[in-house]
């Protein structure tokens, strides 16, 4: 099954990326080549039960198992000791990504509570976005009733281009909902 955003992508997104923004070259053309899921828990150390929650979860949401992510040093004022469990992430690529980036946007995005839109304000300097979220629960595959603890987790795209407007120009086409934006709709006179 080949992912639904990944051919609006080739079909629409890159043409109105290449007049947009006059690229001559294909292959100046943006596109995201990673999205990274980064649940950081701090009592990982003292409740095991909580990282093995974590890890659950995330591989719930994306389908490939996450990578416990440790302390690289010591540091005495948070009781953390290099080696200690703090975290989990997850790496999608290729059609992983596409899929759960289809999800997120059609489905989980409109499930968070008092959503204005994501801020525009998110990118790192180098063409790469970050979304904080605040609840597991807004994507469907977790069961409500199964959730020890409510947890947020960062979510970074990572795109070709080292430019924030392309960047954004990208995700916008993608169909991103960002504060102030008209909502692109994918797949609307393509059929």
């Amino acid at each position: 099954m080949h992912p639904r955003l990944k051919t609006h992508y080739q079909d629409h997104v890159r043409p109105k990326l290449r007049e947009e923004f006059g690229f001559t070259n294909p292959h100046r053309i943006p596109q995201i080549q990673k999205i990274v899921l980064n649940v950081g828990i701090g009592e990982a150390s003292k409740d095991i039960k909580q990282l093995e929650s974590a890890v659950e979860e995330l591989g719930i949401i994306t389908g490939q198992k996450a990578n416990v992510n440790r302390a690289r040093r010591s540091i005495s004022n948070f009781g953390l000791r290099e080696g200690m469990p703090v975290g989990a992430s997850v790496t999608l690529r290729q059609d992983r990504m596409w899929f759960f980036l289809d999800r997120l946007i059609a489905t989980a995005i409109p499930r968070i509570r008092d959503f204005r839109g994501l801020s525009t304000r998110s990118f790192d300097g180098r063409g790469n976005y970050t979304l904080g979220v605040k609840e597991q629960i807004i994507f469907p595959e977790i069961d409500y009733d199964k959730v020890n603890r409510i947890h947020g987790m960062d979510i970074t795209f990572v795109t070709s281009t080292d430019k924030d407007d392309e960047a954004f120009a990208l995700l916008r086409e993608l169909g991103f909902p960002f504060r102030g934006e008209i909502p692109v709709q994918i797949g609307a006179g393509a059929a």
